[in-house]
C-alpha cells in the first residue's frame, strides 16, 4: 500500500513553495504525522533542505539553534541555490527559542536570504506562548490533528467501530488483533510521553501526580459531565478548583483530555463553569479499560458512550484545525445538548443519540427556544446518520442547517 498522504500536505506545500512570506508553524499532538508530513513533503520536492530536531539536544540555550541556522545559511551561499527549507522539530524544547528565531528570520529578511522555515512541536501551549511573544505577524499556523474516521478507513481499513474504539493513531493499527500490545503502546509510547516529556518537563506542575489522576479520571468520564466537587471528591491532594483548571488546560494543549465550557450568552459564567470531560482521541479512553473490543461492544453503555466520545472528539479535532470555531456542551436543569459548535453569530446544537439515549431530541427544542437564532441537529437515532457525522467536516454541517 503507498504511504498515506494527509490533506494538510497539499496546503503546506502551496504555502512553502510560493514567495517566503510566513514561518511555517506545525503543531499537533503525539504519534499524528507531523514529522511524516513534512518528510513528505521533502521527498516529493526538490527544494535543498536540512531537517533538525532539538530532542535530546543538551545545550541550555538557543546557541544551537544560532549555529545550525548559520551553518545552513553558508550552504545555501556556496550550492547558490534559489532557496531552501529549514526544519527544526520539538522547537519548544529549546528555552529562548522564539526570540531566537524572530532574531534569525528578521536578518534572513532584511538580507534577502532566501531560508524558509519550517517549525514543529507536540505542546500546542508552549509553542502558542513563544509565538504570541516574539513571532507575531511571521508564522502561520498548521494545527495537525488526530486521524479522522474517513482517514483511518482510506488508509487502514478501518470499520467505524473500530474507529470509536482503538481511535486515530496510525501507529497502533498494526496491535489492535493483541490489545494487551495496544493498550501498553498507547499508555507507554503517548499518554506517558505526553505527561512527562510535553507537560512536566516543560511547564511548572506542582502536583505531577495530581495532573496524571486528572487525566485518568477525566478520560474514563469523557462525554460526561462532572461537577469540580465530585472531582476534588475523587483526586487525592486535589487542591483546589483554579489549580485543577489549570491542568486541564495544560491536558487540553497537548491533545489529550479537554474540559468543555457550558454555552452561554455570558462569556464570564461560561469560563466558571461545570467542565465536561471530552477525550481527544477515544483510543486515549478505550487504552485506560480493561474491557477488550468484543466486551465493550456487547456492553450497551459503554458502547454508547464510547460513540458519544468519538463524536465529540471529531468535534474538537475539526474546531483545532478550522480557525473561528468554538465548541461548548450545554445543560439547564434536567436538559442537556452534547455539543455546541459556535462560529462568528452562528450557533449549531448537536444532540448525539448512541443507542445508549433514548428519545428523539426534545432537549433540541428547549435549547433551540432559549437561542432562537440557533440552528439544531440531531444526530444517530432518528436524525443524522452517526458515521456520515463523523466523516463530514464541520464546515460542511454548518453550511447544511
Amino acid at each position: 500500500m503507498a504511504e498515506y498522504k494527509r490533506p494538510q500536505l497539499e496546503t503546506l506545500r502551496k504555502r512553502i513553495l510560493s514567495k517566503r512570506r510566513f514561518i511555517q508553524v506545525i503543531a499537533g499532538p503525539r504519534q499524528v504525522g507531523k514529522t511524516t508530513l513534512v518528510q513528505q513533503f521533502i521527498d516529493e520536492n526538490t527544494i535543498f533542505s536540512r531537517f533538525y530536531s532539538a530532542d535530546g539536544v543538551t545545550d541550555t540555550d538557543a546557541s544551537w539553534l544560532d549555529s545550525i541556522w548559520e551553518n545552513f545559511r553558508t550552504e545555501l551561499s556556496l550550492k547558490k541555490t534559489r532557496d531552501g527549507l529549514l526544519v527544526i522539530d520539538e522547537i519548544q524544547k529549546i528555552p529562548g527559542w522564539s526570540e531566537c528565531v524572530k532574531k534569525n528570520w528578521d536578518e534572513d529578511s532584511r538580507n534577502k536570504i532566501p531560508v524558509k522555515l519550517i517549525i514543529l512541536g507536540s505542546s500546542r501551549l508552549l509553542l502558542q506562548e513563544g509565538l504570541s511573544e516574539s513571532l507575531l505577524g511571521r508564522y502561520e499556523l498548521n494545527y495537525l490533528g488526530h486521524w479522522s474516521l474517513t482517514e483511518m478507513e482510506e488508509a487502514f481499513g478501518f470499520s467505524p467501530e473500530e474507529y470509536v474504539w482503538f481511535g486515530g493513531y496510525p501507529g497502533a493499527v498494526f496491535l489492535i488483533k493483541d490489545e494487551g500490545r495496544f493498550k501498553n503502546y498507547i499508555l507507554n509510547s503517548i499518554i506517558e510521553p505526553s505527561l512527562s516529556r510535553d507537560i512536566l518537563m516543560l511547564t511548572r506542575v506542582s502536583k505531577p501526580a495530581l495532573l496524571r489522576q486528572l487525566f485518568e479520571l477525566g478520560a474514563s468520564y469523557s462525554a460526561q459531565i462532572l461537577s469540580f466537587n465530585k472531582i476534588l471528591g475523587a483526586l487525592r491532594d486535589a487542591g483546589n478548583t483554579t489549580t485543577l483548571s489549570r491542568y486541564i488546560l495544560l491536558l487540553d494543549q497537548a491533545g489529550l483530555l479537554a474540559g468543555l465550557q457550558k454555552y452561554g450568552n455570558k462569556p464570564v459564567l461560561a469560563k466558571a463553569s461545570i467542565p465536561k470531560f471530552q477525550v481527544h482521541n477515544t483510543a486515549l479512553l478505550s487504552a485506560l479499560r480493561t474491557e477488550i473490543f468484543k466486551e465493550a461492544r456487547q456492553d450497551r453503555e459503554l458502547w454508547g458512550r464510547v460513540w458519544e466520545s468519538a463524536a465529540g472528539s471529531y468535534l474538537i479535532n475539526q474546531v483545532r484545525e478550522n480557525a473561528g470555531y468554538a465548541l461548548y456542551y450545554w445543560r439547564q436543569n434536567n436538559d442537556e445538548v452534547d455539543f455546541v459548535v459556535k462560529r462568528g453569530n452562528k450557533i449549531v446544537a448537536f444532540e448525539i443519540k448512541s443507542g445508549r439515549k433514548a428519545g428523539s431530541g426534545g432537549n433540541l427544542s428547549v435549547f433551540k427556544n432559549l437561542f432562537p437564532s440557533s440552528k439544531t441537529l440531531l444526530v444517530g437515532g432518528q436524525g443524522f446518520d452517526l458515521v456520515e457525522f463523523l466523516k463530514t467536516p464541520v464546515r460542511d454541517l454548518f453550511e447544511a442547517v
